[in-house]
């Protein structure tokens, strides 16, 4: 049994949601009904009540004693809105809550799939529209309406998709199918917050502290996890325009030095369910940075004065230890190369202990390996520094097995909060 709660808005087409809630529990599933005060207007608590088999609230304090909302939130694996008014999709774009629907759509971390239904007008208006993109652009499941007869005589788009047609939408999203391409939605409502690319240390205008890193196996990380549904925060190091992923999932915030990245990360981190640290973060940066291009000596042969180096925070050492929100997920990569003292593996397990992350994905880098747009190859460690898994191809077939991950992650944290 899967614990769905059905959202039902004051709409004329509120009637078809008891098809639909009847469809919900004969497939075996829990539904809790949450309308607002409007919908109760069109069928009232008690039908909801009876086919539900569950108590019907439709405020914040009912039931404050027990936080209803967050409890609903948390609890639930599926939420759908059918009907959704344009008055529910514009205050769940706003993230407005002023009702225990509403405010249950912000805490939940399931898939959310909602059904609009409206007058023509209303549907094609400029702001629902807006509101819809917004909605799609943080993995949110919004169905067009069906284009058919609506009150009276009108007739168009805005009509209530089937209680048939929502079920198997809803069915999708409980097995995890994602219908525009075949992979998984399991990412599906969640926020993802992802560091790529390279920080660059100033010693001068001109010159900086860097490395190699491309950014593109941090991109490859947004890419798949937009594709499985998730909003996407990607914080990006001096990465290429042109590698840049053009989706409206992900949220691209710049950045150039490791100070820059710790800040931009910590501030999306604060409502993010993932945070994956896929950036090279340089571990020093110089310790001055002069206004003037540094020039050489008259006559090229003296020694440069040395450059003192001060130390960057270890920032993936730090989400690890102050997380931000329960159940959050930390994941770190480690570009490791072996030396007289142990391989790359060890090293990795070595600074899987020390970093305290869920997972830290531990790659051997060199020449053709790891940087730039070559495959790669990592083993996945615990926070113990034990082995999880491995993964290697392209950089996307990376992502895909290190989300699959992930998702197992934030699944069991949701198991054991509830």
């Amino acid at each position: 049994m899967r614990h769905v709660v059905l959202g039902v808005t004051g709409g004329i087409a509120a009637y078809k949601a008891a098809y639909l809630l009847r469809l919900l529990r004969e497939a075996g599933h829990g539904v809790r009904v949450v309308p607002t005060e409007a919908a109760l207007r069109f069928v009232g608590r008690p039908t909801w009540e009876a086919l539900s088999g569950q108590p019907v609230r439709t405020d914040v304090f009912t039931g404050a004693d027990g936080v209803d909302h967050v409890a609903l939130g948390r609890r639930a694996e599926l939420l759908v809105v059918a009907p959704a008014t344009a008055n529910l999709l514009a205050k769940a774009a706003a993230g407005i809550a002023d009702d225990l629907l509403t405010t249950t759509l912000l805490t939940v971390r399931c898939p959310v799939l909602l059904a609009p239904a409206m007058h023509t007008e209303m549907w094609q208006h400029p702001a629902t529209q807006a509101n819809v993109a917004t909605l799609r652009g943080r993995g949110v499941r919004v169905l067009d309406p069906d284009d058919g007869r609506l009150t009276g005589a009108d007739s168009g788009p805005g009509r209530l998709p089937e209680p048939e047609a929502i079920m198997a939408a809803a069915l999708e999203l409980l097995r995890g199918a994602h219908a525009a391409d075949g992979r998984t939605a399991d990412l599906a409502g969640r926020h993802v917050v992802i560091s790529a690319g390279g920080t660059r240390e100033p010693l001068d205008p001109v010159r900086f502290l860097g490395n190699r890193s491309s950014g593109r196996q941090g991109i490859a990380l947004a890419t798949a996890a937009a594709r499985r549904g998730a909003r996407v925060t990607l914080v990006a190091a001096n990465v290429e325009d042109a590698l840049l992923p053009d989706d409206p999932a992900v949220a691209v915030r710049r950045v150039e030095t490791a100070l820059e990245l710790r800040d931009a990360v910590r501030a999306a981190a604060a409502e993010a369910d993932a945070v994956v640290m896929a950036a090279a973060v340089a571990d020093f940066r110089p310790a001055t940075t002069t206004t003037h291009k540094i020039k050489k000596a008259v006559g090229g042969d003296a020694d440069p004065e040395p450059i003192r180096l001060a130390t960057n925070p270890d920032i993936l050492a730090e989400l690890a230890a102050d997380r931000p929100r329960t159940g959050q997920v930390v994941v770190g990569f480690a570009a490791e190369t072996g030396d007289g003292d142990a391989d790359a593996l060890e090293h990795g397990r070595a600074k899987a202990r020390r970093k305290g992350a869920d997972l830290l994905a531990v790659n051997q880098v060199g020449e053709d390996r790891g940087f730039g747009d070559v495959p790669n190859e990592v083993t996945v460690l615990d926070a113990a520094g034990e082995v999880v898994a491995r993964a290697g191809g392209s950089k996307t077939e990376v992502a895909d097995a290190l989300w699959t991950l992930v998702a197992e992650q934030l699944v069991a944290a949701s198991t054991i909060d509830r």
